[in-house]
């Protein structure tokens, strides 16, 4: 790529990685080896790289939607790749890795490690004197509320983080969780970690439980809920004691105020004040806005149209493609087994035989394997000489979408049946009608996307 009029470019690869894990966890979602699908695209400007960013973000949805995933694209962290924004495309789950925050009313969603919590309403109420008071032993927040007569939301608790090797403490309410995603895209930090009791004396001389902001020696960031209390309790940074009526401004500074707490479902949705809902996610894509930060430090130029040398504007985007099969498991299945969706099964019907010593069974089963595969669906004969129920417990196993059986029904009654795996309905159908009927129920599966 030389000039302008090379862009834009879009390069792909599906490729075998590795992950280095010494102990791999969360079985086949998280093995060492793995299948991705990697792209990346080249614009001569920022509009461009929006559009080519927007292209494979509509694309993502229609793949994920013809997988017969249920899924959200989800506002998301760039973490160590960087980037002006990205989203990921989430399955959900129970057994998801991630917590996803969903708007009920509007199309909000986001990774909890990246959602915003709404900014808080000031309290106005009058500023009062400071007062301590000496709690013993009282060092976790409900044993200190109910010593000291409060709610957890009228307690606000000091936690002291190591970011890159500095001691720093970090404000927020007694019943709210510091999200350290946040606090590290803040600083701009490579780790975060919470240090333990020991540590936490270390830096600040004072045991955990009895910190707090009046007079700290340390760092001081503050979650903007905090910033808007007024006359919280604090620790004393004393053992044994905690102090009453603490306000920001008056009683300490903070080296920064901002939204640093983990979102909840109490929390008004940021977008449009609905309420949000939280539920499990499984990533199988992301996509990011790289920018320039890639290109320039890597020398990929093009000359504009007046032969200047500029930097290409990046995207990256992936797909896990081993994972989506993983995905689709553990969002489709019952106590019987895994159940494909129709895209991603291994076969799309399995024909059971259930008379093999019956010329009538067997030689209806024969056709329609025979006709059904005229017809290109992909189908599975299974003519072992086993019990029913065997066949039947095996068809469910291997989570197949649909199911023909052959058996006392043709010979009684002239029908086979037709069964939906993850409905758990039978239709019964003569055997000129079955071809038809599938051929018909796969092409509605297979239509989305």
């Amino acid at each position: 790529v030389r000039s302008y009029r090379d862009l834009p470019q879009n390069l792909y690869q599906i490729q075998t990685k590795f992950r280095d894990e010494i102990r791999p966890r969360f079985g086949l979602m998280r093995g060492r080896e793995f299948i991705m699908k990697d792209a990346y695209s080249f614009d001569v400007d920022d509009v461009a790289a929006g559009e080519s960013y927007q292209r494979m973000f509509e694309a993502y949805k229609r793949i994920f939607t013809r997988c017969g995933l249920e899924f959200r694209s989800v506002e998301a962290d760039s973490g160590t790749i960087g980037g002006s924004y990205s989203h990921e495309f989430m399955v959900l789950a129970d057994t998801g890795e991630d917590t996803l925050v969903i708007c009920s009313a509007c199309e909000y969603a986001a990774n909890s490690e990246k959602a915003e919590v709404a900014a808080p309403a000031t309290d106005d109420s009058p500023m009062l004197d400071l007062h301590k008071v000496e709690t013993p032993g009282k060092r976790k927040v409900p044993v200190v509320c109910e010593f000291m007569g409060i709610e957890p939301h009228e307690l606000v608790k000091t936690l002291v983080f190591d970011v890159d090797g500095e001691p720093v403490a970090v404000l927020v309410r007694g019943d709210r969780a510091v999200q350290e995603v946040k606090l590290k895209n803040l600083l701009g930090a490579a780790d975060v970690e919470m240090l333990d009791d020991k540590a936490v004396f270390d830096a600040t001389g004072v045991p955990t439980g009895y910190l707090g902001p009046v007079g700290i020696k340390i760092k001081l960031l503050v979650d903007r809920e905090v910033a808007a209390m007024r006359n919280f309790v604090t620790g004393a940074n004393e053992k044994n004691y905690h102090v009453k009526n603490v306000n920001m401004g008056r009683d300490f500074e903070a080296a920064a105020v901002a939204d640093l707490r983990q979102i909840t479902e109490s929390d008004p949705c940021p977008s449009c004040g609905a309420n949000l809902g939280l539920k499990e996610g499984i990533e199988v894509g992301h996509v990011f806005k790289l920018g320039t930060g890639y290109s320039t430090a890597m020398k990929a130029v093009f000359q504009d149209s007046k032969g200047k040398d500029k930097p290409m504007v990046m995207g990256c985007y992936g797909i896990g493609v081993s994972r989506i099969v993983a995905a689709a498991i553990e969002q489709n299945h019952d106590e019987n087994g895994m159940i494909f969706p129709m895209a991603l099964a291994p076969m799309q019907v399995v024909l059971l035989n259930l008379g093999l010593k019956d010329t009538q069974i067997t030689e209806t089963a024969e056709f329609l394997y025979s006709e059904l595969q005229g017809e290109g669906v992909e189908v599975l004969l299974d003519d072992r000489d086993e019990r029913p129920g065997s066949k039947f417990k095996d068809a469910d196993l291997l989570g197949i979408p649909l199911r023909i059986t052959v058996g006392k029904s043709l010979t009684k009654n002239g029908v086979v049946e037709i069964r939906h795996r993850k409905e758990g309905t039978t239709e019964e159908l003569v055997p000129e009608q079955v071809t038809a009927r599938i051929v018909e129920l796969i092409d509605a599966a297979m239509s989305n996307g």
